[in-house]
């Protein structure tokens, strides 16, 4: 009977891979581990082709599986499905390497832990000859038997069918312990830089995740298939493979296929940095709105990545053989998602129109909004909780803040206004995220003075300030006045140089003041008292002019009423113009005679 050899067949002739075939009809004798004359047969041909061959044992002495690999590695597979997960997989694999060496690699004994062979045993051959053979066996969930390495022809047979029985009582008992307290192992790639791979080792940890490695590969352009080409990714399978990483997360946007075709190479689950960002979101929503904008920004994601898998997934077409009634799995997935994220804009229209009245009666009552934007885990929260002794959600994690957090100050001349808190930038921010958070982003691009609060302890600050700036840019958030803050200066080493910027630590309080003092001066230059003087002849007026700005004094004369307001100058201005100056007593007389704002 005719069976199949697996694997990198490639360039072997059809002789030697019936001499492979062949191996499906030995049968070994219940005493033993590994013939000589299969080792033998197995190191003649390993040698010829020079490639890593692995055979598949059953305890019943049955060959089930042969596989054919390169030079320095063959795939191994899964035989665990046959069988309770939990226990051992009642197969014991066995391989070649061809460059003489009998011991078992790292990727060999990841390989006995995830796949729970019955034994792991390497060959090491040369010349058409054994040499030497190890094999290790699994003692718990978690710990192997790693007997040292014995000539071919030494194999204690007896002893090793024995420890199989000894292990297949100890392992199974409880689940598998790969993902220690429910943090999954991931390995990470990227493509651009160490510092953006540190910056996704701590997106990662932030998504709860333990990170087990990382790798960088420079390319000035990604494969279209692979992203990182067939050879890098073959390597990466094996490392994640030696790490047991559960996961491989790309420092860089993946389509589609690129996805799929890594998953099937890696043989994990592999995301992106986009994916990784929203479900860090994901985990961080609290409020309605929130919520509804991250399920909106996972949907817009995902709907772009709808790939068929062969007709299953075809997509409807009108040639024969594809008309008929009903849809495609595809266009019902392309459907579903169409329909939700039109349900979501549409409860998001409706909480867009509730802030949109909050902030018109912010507007009507003239009070100044103050907003602290800056790049992720800059220390935003910890400066509002400070100023105002608020208990806000802080910690050292990216991505803390997602809905915009607002309260009530005042400056030291009584200035009232709005300090809102908004959700941390980032680089590479995903365009999804921008759609989907774009009224929170608003905050920033209807806020009066613009706290840009940068992060002293980084290495990567003025990169993060350009981030900033991007972002700010693509918000349209440009004509603001704007107070630089460097916060952390506490840790911060060497101590970090921004000229002009307010210099401060929102742990401890130093530079608080001065930041007050110049969030005060830079409302003063948009906002001031302004005294009208409507004489009784135009006593009407006081109706219009009340609701322009704050009231801060009024008191009746005998020509008239005189009413002082804080309000922005060109709202004065406007008022000047529309209603006459005799009515209005310059702004500059007022803020010179000192009064309190």
């Amino acid at each position: 009977m005719k069976h199949n050899i697996y694997g990198n067949t490639e360039g072997i002739r059809d002789a030697i891979l019936r001499e492979l075939d062949d191996l499906y009809n030995w049968e070994l004798e219940k005493d033993e581990f590994l013939p000589r004359e299969l080792m033998q047969r197995l190191a003649e041909v390993s040698c010829r082709l020079n490639r890593e061959i692995a055979i598949y044992i059953t305890r019943d002495g049955e060959i089930v599986h042969v596989a054919v690999g390169t030079d320095c590695d063959v795939e191994l597979i899964d035989f665990r499905l046959r069988r309770n997960t939990r226990r051992l997989s009642r197969v014991r694999c066995v391989h070649t390497h061809p460059d003489g060496d009998g011991h078992l690699s790292d990727v060999d004994i990841s390989a006995l832990k995830i796949f729970r062979y019955d034994a792991m045993t390497a060959v090491g051959v040369r010349g058409g000859e054994p040499v030497n053979v190890q094999t290790a066996f699994l003692t718990s969930e978690t710990d192997v038997l790693e007997p040292e390495a014995v000539r071919w022809y030494r194999v204690p047979d007896r002893a090793w069918l024995d420890q199989i029985e000894i292990s297949d009582g100890l392992v199974g008992t409880e689940e598998t312990g790969r993902i220690a307290n429910g943090q999954e192992k991931a390995v990470l790639m990227g493509i651009e830089s160490q510092e953006s791979l540190e910056e996704l080792r701590r997106l990662a940890e932030t998504a709860g995740a333990r990170v087990v490695g990382m790798f960088l590969q420079k390319r000035t352009k990604p494969d279209g298939a692979l992203f990182i080409g067939r050879g890098r990714a073959e390597e990466l399978a094996r490392e994640c493979q030696a790490l047991e990483a559960d996961l491989c997360v790309f420092d860089e946007e993946l389509t589609g296929i690129q996805n799929r075709n890594l998953e099937d190479v890696l043989r994990v689950k592999v995301i992106d940095r986009t994916t990784l960002i929203l479900d860090i979101f994901a985990q961080r929503a609290s409020s309605a709105e929130g919520k509804l904008q991250v399920e909106l920004a996972q949907l817009q994601y995902q709907s772009t990545r709808l790939i068929g898998q062969g007709l299953v997934l075809s997509r409807l077409a009108g040639g024969i053989g594809t008309r008929g009634p009903g849809e495609s799995k595809l266009e019902m997935s392309r459907r579903r998602i169409r329909d939700r994220m039109t349900d979501l804009r549409r409860r998001l229209a409706e909480v867009e129109k509730q802030r949109e009245i909050r902030r018109k009666s912010r507007e009507k009552n003239s009070t100044p909004v103050v907003a602290l934007v800056g790049y992720t885990n800059s220390g935003k929260s910890t400066l509002l909780n400070k100023l105002t002794g608020s208990d806000v959600y802080a910690r050292d994690q990216l991505f803390a803040t997602l809905d915009a957090v607002s309260r009530r100050m005042e400056t030291k001349e009584k200035t009232e206004y709005l300090l809102v808190d908004t959700v941390g930038f980032i680089r590479k921010l995903p365009h999804t995220l921008v759609s989907a958070f774009r009224s929170t982003l608003e905050e920033a691009t209807l806020a009066d003075v613009l706290v840009i609060v940068n992060d002293g302890a980084s290495s990567e600050m003025t990169a993060q300030h350009d981030t900033v700036e991007e972002v700010l840019r693509d918000l349209g958030a440009t004509e603001q006045t704007r107070i630089e803050a460097v916060n952390k200066c506490d840790i911060a080493d060497p101590w970090p140089s921004f000229p002009g910027a307010v210099m401060m630590s929102a742990k401890t309080g130093e530079g608080l003041e001065e930041l007050k003092e110049r969030i005060a001066e830079a409302l003063q230059t948009s906002y001031a008292p302004v005294t009208f003087m409507v004489p009784f002849a135009k006593y009407g007026l006081l109706a219009q002019i009340r609701p322009q700005g704050r009231v801060i004094a009024e008191k009746h004369t005998d020509t008239g009423t005189e009413i002082t307001l804080l309000m922005a100058k060109e709202d004065a201005a406007r008022i000047a113009v529309r209603y006459g100056t005799e009515i209005i007593q310059r702004a500059e007389e007022t803020e010179t005679q000192g009064k309190p704002v």
